[in-house]
């Protein structure tokens, strides 16, 4: 679960709260009120810093008189790809603001290597998404990325004593997917 921004300072103008006023409510022990407004103020800039668990995001909602579905994106990462980022992107891209049923079925039937994984990765913010209630049906991919991670280096011995080097890249696969809002 990551909180987004501009939903929460919707929430928040809606409830007519201001960031203060939530600060004091959050403060417990262990995150006084100058830490609470701290990480709101990170929260409302889209910085996932310090990372926002289940239980804040709870006691979020429950301040601003909604329900934590209406302020999160449910994200899943897989780390270490097995592939290029560059190969890996191909497929986020195809699934970028599709609803969650088009995505799985592209995914399933794409020939690249790739989409084992975006699946996985797919298939694990559903099941986050799941948890908090949401209505499956109106889940969208909102974030689809991939990041470069680290390279593995070998080496290909040529003749006189030469090597040649072989580096296989590796990549971090993030999908967000979000409940999309009801047409009033």
């Amino acid at each position: 679960m990551k909180i987004r921004g501009n939903k929460l300072e919707k929430a928040m103008n809606k409830a007519g709260v201001t960031p203060q006023q939530l600060a004091d409510q959050l403060a417990q022990p262990g995150l006084d009120a100058k830490d609470a407004l701290r990480s709101l103020n990170n929260w409302l800039a889209d910085r996932d810093h310090p990372r926002c668990k289940a239980k804040m995001v709870r006691q979020i909602a429950e301040a601003l008189r909604t329900t934590p579905k209406d302020l999160v994106a449910f994200t899943s990462e897989v780390r270490h790809h097995r592939g290029s980022p560059r190969k890996a992107r191909l497929v986020t891209d195809m699934i970028r603001g599709k609803n969650v049923d088009q995505a799985l079925n592209l995914l399933t039937f794409t020939t690249k290597r790739a989409a084992v994984n975006v699946k996985k990765c797919l298939n694990a913010a559903i099941a986050d998404a799941e948890q908090s209630e949401c209505d499956i049906t109106r889940l969208f991919v909102a974030e689809s990325r991939v990041d470069n991670a680290s390279v593995i280096k070998r080496f290909q011995p040529k003749d006189r004593g030469r090597a040649h080097p072989i580096l296989k890249p590796l990549s971090h696969i993030t999908i967000s997917v979000e409940e999309r809002a009801a047409k009033a």
